[in-house]
């Protein structure tokens, strides 16, 4: 067994996500299982999207590379419209609720849901 074999195989007997496997995943400080799990529910959202088509919501944490997203997004708007895209840049609208985006999904652009406590509310006073 390699040496990097035996670091995985010791991370996994005392509930570490091997740092082999971090290399090539989304970030994530998260226990073994809370990573496992974690992984199920992203690869459960990916396989939904593929069935049911591009979804009203899209949670932009889910990505491993969310700048290559957004950037994958500006070229569609440019390709659509015959606009070079290095003369779009982002232009973000705060929306007042997750069901309100859902609803309403932008005939141009994506409706993204980031890292967020669900129920929490700002206090901006």
């Amino acid at each position: 067994m390699s040496a990097e074999l035996e670091a995985a195989f010791n991370s996994l007997l005392i509930g570490q996500v091997p740092a082999m496997w971090i290399k090539k995943s989304f970030p994530s400080l998260k226990p073994l299982g809370g990573y496992i799990a974690d992984l199920m529910e992203r690869l459960g959202w990916f396989t939904d999207w593929l069935n049911e088509g591009l979804p009203n919501m899209l949670w932009i944490s889910r990505f491993h590379f969310t700048q290559g997203f957004l950037t994958g997004t500006k070229q569609n708007y440019a390709r659509k419209y015959k606009i070079a895209i290095d003369l779009l840049d982002y232009d973000f609208e705060v929306l007042e609720s997750v069901e309100a985006a859902e609803a309403n999904p932008p005939q141009d652009g994506i409706n993204v849901i980031g890292p967020y406590i669900e129920g929490c509310k700002w206090d901006h006073e």
